[in-house]
């Protein structure tokens, strides 16, 4: 193959810490087996913190960030893929330690990808990308863990964010009582539109004192903001509920005490979309294509955005005005 160039979103800390749009070629990506042409990627947190620089993600420079990727094979040394497969790439080191999806070419270890389902494009998998992932996994964890639609509402902090969003429409689609959590009045019918059947103040959740034990208001929680809120959050549980844990917006530490789980049976599921196992993973996006599926993806999408476009829109997520998702057209 001719070693053409092509675009990249290159973030550079030389004398002055850069975020720009160059040339590369080929042999600017870093090893792996399978080259894929991207057609999609999504803007994450970790993508935001990656192109500030003290945002303590990326490990070298000059690197090319993006956790999330979707494209076609163009060339594979690994038997189970081909050229002109259609694939997802997700996690692992991508966006962090290897070059990631903002750029027209990725190079990526066989390991690390997921042939696209049937029943989702390309463009569809980037709606959801490590967003819509990391709920779906939250939702299989505590279905796992006994809870279903029988046993009363579910609450969804952070509902506004990538990952709230998905487990709201998720949860609705399979029959759930919703109650979203945000502080934003603005949001309410975003939130009733993606399926919730009741919002809720943040204050509801953590009215900024910490109980031993409080009302049992929830049967189980999607909650991406851990912290304080967490910890008041876990004791307004429902005996024998559950919690999947899989975000620190409020912060690191969890404030709380034993009660909670020795006296209600109360179950904290930790959720890891970064090195969760391959056999899960697929069984996750197989049921993103199926039954997981929500209604109308496009609705997710704040913005379409371009890689000309990034250095201007990154800044966006660390400031709190996303909503939805940010989609990256190659």
């Amino acid at each position: 193959m001719t070693l053409e160039n092509f675009k990249a979103l290159v973030v550079n800390q030389d004398k002055d810490f850069t975020v720009k749009v160059n040339d590369l070629t080929l042999n600017d990506l870093p090893n792996g087996e399978v080259l894929i042409k991207v057609s999609y990627s999504g803007i994450n947190y970790k993508d935001s913190l990656a192109a500030i620089p003290d945002g303590k993600i990326v490990t070298s420079y000059p690197f090319v960030p993006g956790i999330d990727l979707a494209g076609i094979v163009v060339s594979s040394e690994d038997p189970r893929f081909h050229e002109g497969d259609e694939v997802i790439a997700t996690s692992y080191e991508i966006g962090v330690a290897h070059f990631g999806g903002f750029s027209e070419y990725a190079r990526i270890p066989s390991k690390w990808i997921v042939p696209l389902p049937s029943g989702l494009s390309l463009k569809e998998a980037m709606i959801i990308g490590t967003a819509g992932f990391t709920a779906a996994l939250s939702i299989q964890r505590l279905e796992e863990n006994g809870i279903n639609p029988e046993k009363g509402k579910v609450l969804v902090t952070g509902a506004t964010g990538g990952v709230g969003s998905f487990a709201v429409s998720i949860l609705s689609t399979l029959g759930y009582q919703v109650e979203a959590s945000t502080g934003k009045d603005s949001e309410h019918e975003y939130l009733n539109n993606l399926g919730a059947s009741s919002i809720v103040d943040r204050g509801e959740v953590f009215d900024g004192k910490i109980r031993a034990l409080g009302k049992q208001k929830w049967a189980a929680a999607v909650d991406s903001v851990g912290g304080e809120p967490l910890a008041s959050l876990l004791s307004q549980i429902q005996y024998g509920g559950a919690v999947a844990s899989s975000g620190l917006t409020a912060g690191t530490n969890l404030p709380t005490s034993v009660f909670p789980f020795i006296l209600r049976g109360v179950n904290l599921l930790g959720i890891d979309s970064v090195y969760c196992p391959m056999d899960v993973r697929l069984k996750i996006w197989n049921r993103l294509a199926t039954d997981f599926k929500p209604a109308n993806l496009e609705r997710f999408i704040h913005q379409e955005v371009t890689l000309q476009q990034l250095p201007d829109v990154l800044p966006m997520l660390l400031k709190g005005q996303a909503r939805g998702r940010f989609l990256v057209k190659l």
